[in-house]
This record gives structure tokens, C-alpha cells and sequence, in this order.
């Protein structure tokens, strides 16, 4: 039989080793935890949708991967007709639409899921063509107040010092600011939103020049990228009449985000924000890490008008933010800043000395389990000092040890293995002395 080489399509190549998975696991449980925190609700949407519900609010057809079968059947609706999203915030849109009368709204929703988007694969910046988002969103039926605006960046605070991955800015601004900033420079309408997309790379590229060749000015590029405080900006837009809307959402927003209790040096207003897409309509938002910028933007969103107006004549307007995770743990990862993590999810080793006596190691594990005890015993035929050096290799913290002698006299030793010490205690005092070892280990 020919062999087949086990390599993996670029761009979906993102595969852990077991420790690496755990250590992202527990970042999708930190963030499930704030999000809950915040009364978030879960949900989650199938993987594939019709084609016209993912293009339907401006879905670029070349990052969509349609589906298909390898022998395809002519009855087949899916793979005539459907294909995989390439993100949460149009499946959210169809799923509000459909179900709104079993809401209670304001409805608040967040999504952990996969999504798939046939962009250029650039491992080195963290971007895959299959990757997590976890997604928040605060949906309204006809109004939404400014507060969830101004809530959204609380969360976003809450999951990130929560990680504990150093300093962090998020970094807000207004599409209506933005849309004022180009009616004082002359911007055509039916130019706005090719220079919103150009000002949106920021120095990545030759912005200025880009902006010359649509004849827009110099300027328009100098006043959003200069960097200011929040009390400057706002001091600045009140010069521009075409900004005051505006500018007033932002102030209120600002003061808002100050009483839900986020601090002035975590947030502030920054008019280099623009996120391109078109549907944003109010507050903007990007959150970056302070100590590094090589990161890139490790959370964005915003407000929008109307998330389901395609799919419905009811109006719900929303504001959102998306976290890419699998992006952002490549980066973390790459830049050292994840929080040290235990090598395996249980936290003691049952070795096996005597086969014989397998019953009996069996009921050990069975009993520090039930005590709500991560537990693993070895089942492998191995000498001891195999079975300790897999412990040690897999972050184990305690060993159970017994054999034909403390059987006979109904006792266990109990192994710390990071200290390298250990005890011999009554099998009945068991669980309490595990409990103990891994209290001081």
C-alpha cells in the first residue's frame, strides 16, 4: 500500500500539541467566564449557511469556501447551495431575524466558533484561513441605548486584565466623527468609503499617497494619525461643525465608559481608528497591547444601525466586538506573554507496581475523582521509575506509589513530585492527604 505524507493545507495548519491546547482552552474558558459575567448569553450557529444569507451584507465571494462532496449527489441542497461562514456577525444577523419573537431583547449573545475565510495565509502575522472568534454583540429591536456603546469597552478591560498579558489600550473613536472629518475636507460621498479604507491602514502602506491619487488632502492624513489625549481630541473636534453629531456621541460615550469603572490609562479616544468595513455607523473600537505594537489589534468592533436588514423589515441596531483568538494566541505565544500553565489537566498519577493489585489502584483513582480530584492511572506495564519519569514529563504534581508492602498493611505513598518528597499515610486519610500535598505543591 503507497503511503501517504502527513502534511497539512497552508492556512490550516493551526495544530497544538496537547500542552499548547490546553493552554488555549483555558483562554476560550477565561473569555466564556467574563463574557457570562456580563450576563452574555450563548449561542451557536451551524457552520455552513446558504450562500445568498453570507453575501448578502457585502461577503467578498473569494474569501468564501462553498461546499462540495468528493461524489456529489444531484439532490444535494448543501453542496449546490451552501458554504462556510467567514464570520459570526452575518450568521448572528440571520439567527435574529428568524428567532426574534423568542427573545427578550436587549439581546445579548456571545459566540465561540470556528470560521473559515480563503484570505492570504501569513502564519507570521497569525492569520490562518481557519481560526476562532469570540464574538460579543448587544442587540436592540428598533432603539439601543448609547450605554451598550459605552459597556462594551468594560468588557473588553474585564477579559484582558483577566489574561494577564501585560498593558492594554482600547482605542475608540466615531464613524460619524469620521464621516464629518471628510465633509470639512471635501470629500465626495461616493468617495467616503474607499478613503475610510484607505486611512484605516494607517502607516502600514503609502496612505498618503493613495489619498493624493482620490485628491484628498495631506492634512486629512496629519490630523487623524497624530497622536493626542482623549480631552485634546474632543477639544479639537469642536472646531468642526461638520463633526459636532459626532463628537458629542463620543464625549457621552467617554464619560460613560469612565463610570462603568475602566481606567483613563486603558481606553482613549484615537481618530486613526476607522475600521473600513461600511456597516459600522457610531463608536469604533480596537484594543492593542501597550508594551507591543508588533501584536497588532488583538480585539475590534462597534456600533452599526441595522444588523438583520436584509433578512427583516424590523430594525435592530447593535454593538459588537470580536476577539480572533487563534490569531491572538499565536501572537501571545510568539511574543512570551501567555501565563505559565500546568502540563496536564490531572493532577496526580496512579502508578501501577503490582498488576495484581490493579482493582485496588483503580478504587484509588475512582475515590480521588469523586472527591473532585483530576486522577490518571497508569495502565502501561512499566518499572517505577518509568511510570515517575512520564509524571514528570507530563507536569503530574503528586505520585501515588503501593505495592504487595503497603497493601499488606493498608497504607500508600504519597510522592510531591516537585519538592521530591514523600509520605506514607493510611489508605482512609487518602483524599486528605492529597489534598494536602497539592495544597504545598
Amino acid at each position: 500500500m503507497e503511503k501517504v505524507k502527513p502534511t497539512l493545507l497552508r492556512g490550516f495548519d493551526q495544530e497544538y500539541l496537547p500542552q499548547d491546547q490546553l493552554h488555549f482552552n483555558r483562554l476560550v474558558e477565561l473569555i466564556r467566564t467574563s463574557f457570562e459575567r456580563y450576563g452574555f448569553l450563548p449561542i451557536e450557529t451551524p457552520s455552513a449557511e446558504r450562500r445568498e444569507v453570507l453575501t448578502s451584507k457585502g461577503g467578498v465571494e473569494k474569501e468564501i469556501y462553498a461546499l462540495t462532496r468528493l461524489a456529489e449527489a444531484d439532490d444535494d441542497e448543501a453542496a449546490t447551495k451552501g458554504a462556510l461562514r467567514f464570520d459570526l456577525t452575518v450568521p448572528l444577523a440571520r439567527y435574529v431575524a428568524m428567532r426574534n419573537r423568542d427573545l427578550a431583547f436587549p439581546f445579548r449573545r456571545y459566540q465561540i466558533q470556528r470560521v473559515w475565510r480563503g484570505e492570504t495565509p501569513q502564519a507570521n502575522k497569525g492569520r490562518f484561513r481557519e481560526f476562532y472568534q469570540c464574538d460579543i454583540d448587544i442587540i436592540g429591536r428598533e432603539k439601543l441605548s448609547y450605554l451598550a456603546e459605552a459597556e462594551i469597552p468594560s468588557v473588553i478591560y474585564s477579559v484582558f486584565r483577566e489574561m494577564k498579558i501585560g498593558e492594554f489600550r482600547i482605542r475608540i473613536n466615531n464613524r460619524k466623527v469620521l464621516k464629518g472629518l471628510l465633509r470639512e475636507f471635501s470629500v465626495k460621498d461616493e468617495k467616503a468609503g474607499a478613503v475610510l479604507r484607505i486611512l484605516d491602514k494607517g502607516e502600514k502602506e503609502d496612505v498618503r499617497a493613495q489619498l493624493q491619487r482620490e485628491g484628498v488632502s495631506a492634512e486629512l492624513h496629519q490630523l487623524v494619525s497624530e497622536k493626542r489625549d482623549t480631552r485634546q481630541t474632543l477639544d479639537l473636534l469642536a472646531k468642526f461643525k461638520e463633526c459636532e453629531q459626532g463628537a458629542a456621541e463620543l464625549k457621552a460615550v467617554v464619560e460613560a465608559i469612565r463610570q462603568f469603572g475602566v481606567p483613563d490609562s486603558a481606553f482613549g479616544v484615537d481618530l486613526g481608528i476607522v475600521r473600513g468595513l461600511d456597516y459600522y455607523t457610531g463608536t469604533i473600537y480596537e484594543t492593542s497591547l501597550t508594551g507591543h505594537p508588533e501584536v497588532g489589534s488583538v480585539c475590534s468592533g462597534g456600533r452599526y444601525d441595522d444588523l438583520a436588514s436584509h433578512f427583516s423589515d424590523t430594525r435592530f441596531p447593535g454593538v459588537g466586538i470580536s476577539i480572533g483568538l487563534t490569531r491572538l494566541f499565536s501572537r501571545l505565544k510568539e511574543a512570551g506573554l501567555l501565563q505559565p500553565l500546568a502540563r496536564t489537566p490531572a493532577e496526580v498519577l496512579v502508578t501501577t507496581m503490582d498488576r495484581q493489585h490493579l482493582d485496588k489502584y483503580l478504587r484509588m483513582a475512582a475515590t480521588l475523582r469523586a472527591a473532585g480530584i483530576n486522577t490518571e492511572v497508569y495502565l502501561e506495564e512499566a518499572k517505577i521509575g518509568n511510570q515517575l519519569a512520564y509524571a514528570d514529563r507530563k507536569g503530574f504534581r503528586v505520585a501515588l506509589i503501593a505495592g504487595e508492602n503497603e497493601f499488606a498493611q493498608g497504607t500508600v505513598q504519597v510522592k510531591n513530585l516537585s519538592a521530591k518528597t514523600a509520605r506514607e499515610i493510611p489508605l482512609d486519610r487518602l483524599v486528605a492527604a492529597v489534598k494536602e500535598t497539592l495544597d504545598g505543591a
